[in-house]
């Protein structure tokens, strides 16, 4: 019996029921001459074939446009629209190019296959027709649109399976922000693929403070998004049961959960060889005193009312890196006015199209004369990025978190 899953698989996929080398090829026959039409179209239906025939280039283009063919047989020579012109709008087209067209005439010449070629056929046949020829050629260009069948339906299929990996991992993040009284708080995440080795998490912990999380898994993809979800995981359970445990104050919730989760990581997937850099910290809202483990990640700042700016460094190393990692908790306070800023070297890191670096310098610039509020900050960083960036793809992932103290 099929699990629900299966099914929901089978049923997204039902394209795929049927393998591409299992079903008759579609073939569409352009001529405008009926007795050729009518031979080729008896000769391949007699291998197995379901044939269309097609009598000039424009009826050509909207059989083609309207039917889900495996094969065209065009005619070079014909009124109206010769098939060179035929030829020329099926690869320009970026839903018919994938298409093969075999060339047929009675012009047998160098000059008109090195045409044909160079407009994008996949073959060429002379006429009159040799049966076997005929049949070989048929059979070499519905291979080669079988294989593209397959990889275009296994492309579909790992972007299917992406896409609910997407779903899932989006909803490890939190589905809404927590803005404690006389705090402003934003995050802005852009994975750089489906799914993302970066994460970030804003939640209540016991005794009115606030946790906050910013973290870059190392690698990209699939294996960075699954590491993700741990990283996250734990963080998030180790806090809890410190906190419901023990009610243990901030310095000892952040030891427990960062020394509990680098253990297990160290412990159970040691030869995955994978790690992150984090920066956890717990907020007291009513105070702004801010204690914060950095496990190698890139220093979050603290901007004040005149622009002067601090920073977090890190207190230990990247969580998973080392089996005996010692993790130091620290204290700064966030003053009426004060915005703290943090990333992943998704923002520092983004390339130009000569290659060159965002840097942090250009981040630290844009900290000065700060907006009235956390969305703005982040709203303009965010801008400059993609500015920067211009028509470059974007390399990793990009995440910021910014809290403000009204």
């Amino acid at each position: 019996m099929l699990s629900v899953n299966q099914t929901n698989h089978l049923s997204i996929n039902h394209t795929i029921q049927l393998a591409p080398e299992e079903r008759a090829g579609r073939i569409l026959v352009v001529d405008d001459n009926e007795s050729n039409r009518d031979m080729l179209s008896r000769r391949l239906r007699r291998n197995g074939y379901e044939v269309e025939v097609a009598t000039d280039g424009r009826r050509a283009l909207e059989s083609v446009q309207h039917g889900d063919f495996d094969l065209v047989l065009l005619d070079i020579m014909m009124p109206e629209m010769n098939g060179y012109e035929v030829l020329e709008r099926l690869k320009s087209d970026d839903a018919l190019r994938h298409v093969p067209v075999l060339m047929i005439s009675a012009v047998d010449d160098l000059d008109s296959v090195v045409r044909c070629i160079q407009l994008g056929a996949d073959d060429y046949l002379p006429k009159p027709f040799n049966p076997t020829l005929l049949k070989a050629r048929v059979q070499a260009s519905l291979m080669r649109k079988r294989l593209h069948d397959r990889e275009v339906l296994y492309a579909r299929s790992l972007e299917n399976e992406l896409e609910i990996g997407r779903r899932i991992q989006k909803s490890f993040l939190p589905p809404v922000l927590p803005q404690p009284n006389g705090w402003d708080v934003a995050v802005r995440f852009e994975p750089a693929r489906q799914v993302a080795g970066d994460f970030y998490d804003i939640f209540d912990v016991t005794g009115d403070r606030i946790g906050i999380l910013i973290a870059d898994v190392c690698g990209k993809g699939v294996g960075a998004a699954l590491f993700m979800a741990l990283f996250r995981s734990l963080i998030r359970a180790y806090t809890d049961r410190a906190s419901v445990s023990s009610a243990s104050p901030a310095m000892g919730i952040l030891i427990e959960a960062i020394t509990a989760t680098n253990g297990y990581v160290r412990t159970v997937h040691k030869s995955a060889h994978m790690f992150a850099s984090v920066f956890f910290g717990i907020l007291e809202p009513q105070t702004g005193r801010l204690h914060y483990v950095n496990a190698g990640h890139l220093p979050p700042a603290i901007v004040d009312l005149e622009g002067e700016i601090r920073r977090l460094p890190p207190t230990g190393p990247a969580v998973g890196l080392m089996s005996a990692a010692a993790f130091d908790v620290r204290q700064a306070r966030l003053e009426p006015g004060d915005v703290l800023v943090g990333y992943t070297d998704g923002v520092t890191e983004a390339r130009d199209v000569a290659r060159d670096f965002f840097t942090e310098e250009r981040l630290l610039a844009l900290l000065q004369g700060l907006p009235p509020s956390a969305s703005d900050v982040l709203d303009r960083i965010q801008k400059d990025v993609w500015a920067f960036v211009g028509e470059e793809s974007q390399s990793d992932d990009l995440t910021l978190l910014a809290l403000r103290r009204d």
